[in-house]
């Protein structure tokens, strides 16, 4: 269970994220919405560590995360996919999600063993990063060097790298931005076997409501880095205060 008590960040005399208590459940797939500047991934950079919060914890089993860097927050369990993509631009497809796996190993590489022992063991963090690779549907491009791949296929790289972590927690935030129509379908599938899963937790940053509606079991709405709704889809939708300061449905309705 991830869990946030009172979060809170302030920049100078501005409250970015005021004090939000959420507990996020194995096994559901929450999406959090609001308008540009409500605070969504100020909290999600406050729950991997990316930003340092003025009060309040994070937690993830029991374990307080608040102290951890971002880094020992992903060693323990939480695995955090951004809005831009965070790669390695001038080594190829494969190496980068290589070099994923074999950041969750221990083997050969790291102990400095015998040739023998260092080749299985570099070929079984090949096996598996090829098997990435399939899923993603870059299995084709795995020698290409990342600079040279669009977009898209740059995003749906960082979602293998996110996968080859093996986190409790996917963080996504925005995973469609930038994407074009044919390659949306890609990043929904893999997140829907993810979300299949039952002891992996899903948060899902998203703008595309379509997007909301067709993966999420429940929708969180932050405004002015406050909470102001929490529930299933369709009851948080449906709810006045979203359709017209979130979704401007309730304007459309009235023109």
């Amino acid at each position: 269970m991830l869990e946030t008590k009172d979060l809170t960040i302030r920049f100078g005399g501005h409250v970015a994220v005021n004090s939000v208590s959420c507990a996020f459940a194995p096994g559901t797939l929450t999406a959090i919405v609001g308008p540009n500047g409500a605070g969504k991934t100020t909290y999600f950079n406050l729950i991997s560590g990316q930003l340092k919060a003025s009060a309040g914890t994070v937690s993830l089993d029991g374990q307080s995360l608040s102290n951890l860097s971002p880094s020992a927050r992903t060693h323990a369990g939480l695995g955090r996919a951004f809005q831009l993509t965070n790669l390695f631009p001038n080594l190829t497809v494969l190496e980068n999600v290589r070099l994923a796996v074999q950041a969750t190993r221990t083997g050969a590489h790291r102990r400095g063993m015998n040739l023998w022992s260092i080749w299985s063991d570099h070929t079984a963090l090949t096996v598996r990063a090829d098997e990435l690779l399939e899923q993603v549907k870059l299995k084709e491009k795995e020698y290409s060097t990342v600079a040279s791949l669009p977009h898209g296929d740059q995003r749906k790289l960082e979602v293998a790298l996110l996968m080859a972590l093996e986190p409790k927690v996917f963080m996504f935030d925005e995973p469609t931005a930038g994407m074009n129509a044919a390659e949306v379908p890609v990043i929904l599938d893999l997140i829907r076997s993810l979300k299949a899963d039952p002891s992996k937790t899903i948060l899902l940053v998203e703008h595309k409501m379509d997007v909301v509606r067709e993966l999420a079991d429940r929708i969180i709405v932050l405004h002015n880095g406050q909470l102001v709704a929490d529930g299933e889809p369709a009851e948080v939708i449906a709810s006045p205060i979203v359709q017209e300061a979130y979704l401007g449905m309730a304007k459309e309705a009235a023109a």
